[in-house]
């Protein structure tokens, strides 16, 4: 968490409305930012510095060269209805230089079901002047201005971007070709009910640096060729990833020098280890070595304006099970456009008279086409649906999108005018789409969210919109974490005064204030096994369904796996970057999260972390493995020894060498290292940097020279193993410096003993530390893989064990406490990436590997999801089109939609969930959602033994059990022992579970989990759903 979380401060007049010099209209208010923030960073602009600390995140999407474009951003919003806000609060949270929202039109009772900056005492205000206040809120670094007069020329020309939501057709094609004219970018957005469209023109010539979003590839060469065109291969260790037309350069060649640090080849894809460049033949032979990169070239694409492209249309399609949908809407929404102007009015919602003339009027302008955008065949059902008036927010111009399955399943069921017709009510926006009978089922339901960060923030906010749980129901959003400064650029119902505040609590008031209706209560609770007395059987069957916002995949599989237990459908959605996915699993319908998963991550070896680092990534991994090592689990294990009596008799039992390496490392901590000052914390850190950079690689060379050739004849430094060179320590090199600096605060940090900023004073110390000479040992082994590691015998040096349990210090005799540290990226004032950026940085340095900045180095070394506000916001919004689908009880699993999107590209798809695998045994056909139920309590009142368990199922469902299990516990098995069997036949059930388990049966549970191997009657081995065993 940030030392200096944003304030926030608002300089109003007494009206609470400042005049915008600037603007053109009288009507314009703004919120005066003309101070500086108070964390002493510059406002946006040519010269302004990037927050850091409250844009981390979304810089590891866009990178700071695009985030310094966008501070230099001035961006006209208009039409602050639901979707212009929705625009207005993601482009605040992104950082442009200014926001200016503009709207003529007053706040009605339909813009409340999705304008949620908009209360019922606005109604009648002006949208845009209402919404400003609260949008200024998001970041203190955008000034937001509300304008109300009329969109001119002039006024135009003081934006670099202007995004138009709610303007008629002529106003788009005027207000399109003079911002083409003028080389301003122009967004044209639109709803319409499950309706939305999209048109993009950012003039003829404009300039994309980055094609997709994803960092540069790069691959270890083993081979080039001298050839027309020569031939590259890479290491087998992976494939090189490359397309072909790429660009790459090369670095680190021997030999074939010509090609180091080359203007960027294009290449040709010929295998997963190969690709050709250039003609090769005038080169240099090659020896070895090398590093192949890829580079990012620039391209220009040139967009249409909305009148040229209206006739030639260019679609991006979304979902390809609605292939001719784009071109059906194309017409559609110009219909829309043609009704208003002659009616002054849009059509109303399921009115058979205006979808009728709706219909005449799209096959009048479908006629009149001359170009591409004529349809063949007008898709007439489509078209009358189209006027479902406002709920999507998304280079080929144009977008569309429809959703509607969310409708309900049966052609049959037809809605009627009157049902839909306006209440005067904040839900009337989506009355007029689904009905009346629709909003009281969602005010009744009570779900379940578990996460309030991006995703549960951005959830919680449409919750609050459509009206779920606003009557009878009830939302329950747990989340066991605090806000930081972070959070803020994509949390937006967060403030930096929320900062160190719980996120459940938090969210849950700030909803509250944009629909005082919605029923929420916030806990603070992690899911897992041990909250189960909390959401217990009770819980679970009491919740119509079961939303995740979570950001790890252990959580989202145990979700997963109580969702299956107790029957409910799961929302399941998660961004990466540009990138989102969205899930929905249905009881008995589809398959679980957890039917498939990612392939794991690939790991380091130890070995090369250890001896032979080749990429930064390494050496972040390697530094980050120092700070857990010598911060963390040494304290850990010194106080262990000093507090628990039994950890010596635990340590002993290790495997291997474990128990020499944990003695002596707590030998280490509580007598040779035990620092008694400052200057004892610095001398250690001194000495810690020279084991490291220095005598370390120079034992390694001893072991392995320069020149050392394997058993083949090849050179051993070669490939991936890169031969090292020891450092020598300088006073004068600020890396050297920043590391004792770091080291030496941190090992102070758990010894209790105050720690020093002061530079100066810190190398006046180290002029009297007194470093050991150091010779390398022969003798000394050094794995070369990991295999090579464990087949090594790593035995216990009985000698070395009994010195050291001789040599330690009786726990009463030891006089300090120590505090091991957790690792905490994301405050700058704590020496962590200090010391992960230095330690990482001078191994780079040992091995001539590039370094990395800080900003790359916390993002490897943390781990960070790298996240940006319009992602979530896009992947929330169509989790919520799938939230209707269940509420509404759809059966078929093709109104479902799992989708992924790539904003980057842009790329999006949308396919129907996989249905949940079906298993057999005898004729029975059952899924991970069918059970046997079992209870567990006869008749009699007196528990099922396990006799009459085996046999029931002998009995009733022909299997023969030949394995029981309870979680990790085994309560039978055919190969038991005869005396453990017959000990066990005639014991109830629950009692077995109990004595195997060693654990007592919680009042709260009402229900055992059985997992059964079984026989059939022909002795075969078949595969049976688990039992659900009810005890209570």
């Amino acid at each position: 968490m940030s030392s200096s979380p944003l304030s926030k401060k608002r300089r109003l007049s007494g009206t609470e409305t400042k005049t915008g010099s600037h603007c053109s209209s009288s009507n314009s208010v703004r919120t005066d930012l003309s101070h500086t923030p108070a964390n002493g960073m510059a406002k946006n602009g040519n010269d302004a510095e990037i927050d850091e600390g409250l844009y981390s995140r979304q810089l590891y999407v866009l990178g700071h060269e695009a985030m310094k474009r966008m501070q230099n951003s001035n961006v006209l919003i208009s039409g602050m209805r639901g979707l212009g806000v929705e625009i207005a609060k993601n482009v605040i949270l992104g950082g442009v230089r200014s926001v200016t929202v503009h709207d003529q039109g007053v706040a009605e009772w339909r813009d409340l079901s999705s304008q949620f900056y908009l209360r019922e005492e606005d109604l009648g205000k002006n949208r845009a002047e209402v919404s400003q206040p609260r949008l200024a809120e998001l970041n203190n670094y955008v000034p937001v201005m509300a304008y109300t007069g009329v969109l001119t020329e002039d006024y135009l020309t003081k934006f670099q971007v202007v995004v138009l939501t709610n303007a008629s057709l002529d106003e788009q094609k005027h207000l399109g070709d003079l911002c083409h004219n003028k080389g301003i970018k122009l967004v044209v957005a639109d709803t319409r009910g499950l309706f939305g469209q999209l048109f993009c023109d950012f003039g003829e010539e404009m300039i994309v640096y980055d094609t997709n979003g994803e960092q540069p590839l790069s691959a270890m060469i083993s081979m080039i060729t001298k050839d027309s065109p020569g031939v590259v291969t890479c290491l087998d260790e992976a494939r090189h990833g490359f397309e072909s037309g790429d660009y790459v350069t090369f670095t680190e060649i021997q030999g074939m020098t010509d090609l180091n640090g080359c203007q960027p080849v294009e290449i040709k894809v010929l295998g997963p280890y190969t690709f050709s460049i250039c003609d090769t033949t005038g080169f240099s032979d090659y020896v070895r070595g090398g590093i192949v990169s890829q580079v990012k070239m620039p391209k220009k694409i040139s967009f249409k304006s909305i009148s040229s492209s209206m006739a030639e249309p260019d679609f991006i399609w979304t979902d390809f099970a609605k292939f001719d949908r784009p071109g059906q809407l194309h017409i559609g929404f110009q219909a829309i456009h043609a009704f208003k102007q002659k009616h002054s009015r849009l059509p109303t919602p399921w009115s058979q008279a205006d979808g009728d003339e709706l219909l005449t009027l799209a096959k009048e302008l479908n006629s009149a086409q001359t170009g591409s955008a004529k349809a063949e065949q007008l898709d007439e059902a489509l078209i009358k649906k189209i006027h479902l008036s406002a709920m999507f927010d998304a280079n080929i111009n144009w977008l569309y999108f429809d959703a509607l399955e969310c409708l309900s399943e049966g052609e049959e069921v037809m809605l009627t005018e009157e049902e839909c017709s306006p209440r005067n009510c904040r839900y009337d926006g989506q009355i007029a789409v689904f009905g009346s009978k629709l909003q009281k089922i969602l005010a009744d339901q009570r779900y379940f969210l578990v996460g309030a960060g991006a995703i549960g923030c951005e959830l919680l906010k449409n919750f609050a919109m459509i009206g779920l749980a606003s009557e009878e129901g009830e939302v329950i959003v747990t989340d066991m974490d605090t806000i930081e400064k972070s959070n803020l650029n994509r949390q937006f119902l967060f403030r930096p005064s929320d900062v160190t505040k719980m996120k459940s609590d938090t969210a849950a008031a700030a909803v509250k204030q944009m629909n005082p209706s919605f029923k929420i209560t916030a806990h603070q609770n992690r899911v897992g096994p041990e909250t189960e007395r909390v959401y217990d059987d009770d819980f679970f069957e009491s919740l119509n369904g079961v939303a995740n916002a979570l950001d790890n995949v252990d959580a989202r599989m145990y979700m997963d796996r109580r969702c299956v237990y107790y029957r409910k459908p799961l929302l399941e959605s998660g961004t990466l970057g540009t990138k989102g996915n969205i899930q929905v699993v249905i009881p008995f319908l589809t398959e679980s999260y957890s039917s498939s998963q990612d392939p794991p991550e690939k790991s380091i070896p130890i070995c090369t972390l250890k001896n032979f680092p080749n990429a930064i990534e390494h050496t972040l991994q390697w530094a980050r493995d120092e700070f857990e090592g010598l911060f963390k689990q040494a304290p850990e294990n010194a106080m262990q020894y000093l507090t628990d009596t039994k950890f010596m008799e635990r340590t002993l039992k290790l495997p291997g060498a474990q128990p020499v390496e944990v003695l002596d490392a707590v030998y280490k901590s509580v007598v040779t290292d035990c620092p008694h000052s400052w200057a004892d914390c610095v001398a250690w850190a001194r000495n810690h940097w020279q084991c490291q950079y220095s005598n370390n690689i120079r034992q390694l060379l001893h072991n392995f020279p320069p020149d050392q050739l394997t058993s083949s004849g090849a050179p051993f430094w070669s490939g991936p193993k890169r031969c090292p060179h020891p450092l020598d320590f300088s006073t004068s090199n600020d890396l050297h410096v920043d590391y004792v600096l770091a080291g030496a605060n941190l090992f102070a940090q758990t010894y209790g003993l105050q720690g020093s900023t002061d530079r100066a004073g810190v190398v006046k110390i180290l002029q009297d530390v007194k470093v050991p000479t150091f010779t390398p040992r022969s003798g000394v082994k050094i794995h070369v893989s990991d295999q090579e590691l464990q087949n090594s015998n790593s035995s216990v040096d009985d000698s070395k064990l009994e010195e050291l349990k001789s040599q330690l210090p009786t726990p009463e005799s030891f006089q300090f406490k120590l505090s091991p540290i957790d690792f905490e990226k994301d405050d700058d004032a704590n020496f962590h990436m200090d010391f992960i950026v230095a330690a990482s940085n001078l191994r780079a340095e040992n091995y001539d590997i590039p370094p990395a900045d800080r900003h790359k180095s916390k993002l490897i070394a943390g781990k960070i999801i790298p996240a940006i506000a319009t992602t979530t916001a896009a992947v929330v919004g169509l989790v919520c089109l799938e939230l209707f689908k269940i509420i509404q009880g759809h059966k078929k699993l093709d109104s479902f939609k799992n989708g992924f999107m790539n904003l980057a590209l842009p790329f999006f798809a949308f396919s129907e969930p996989i249905a949940a695998p079906k298993h057999k045994y005898y004729e029975i056909d059952w899924t991970l959602w069918d059970r046997f139920e079992v209870k567990g309590l006869q008749s009699n009142g007196e528990e099922m033994t396990l006799r009459q368990f085996l046999d029931y199922f002998k009995n009733e469902h022909k299997l023969e059990i030949t394995m029981l299990s309870q979680g990790v516990s085994m309560l039978y098995s055919f190969f038991m022992p005869a005396a453990k069997l017959k000990e066990r036949l005639d014991l109830p059930m629950t009692e077995i579970v109990t004595k195997v388990s060693k654990k007592k049966l919680g009042k709260h549970v009402k229900a055992l989990v059985f997992e059964l191997c079984c026989n059939d009657l022909s002795d075969e081995d078949v595969e049976v759903p688990y039992v659900r065993y009810t005890i209570r």
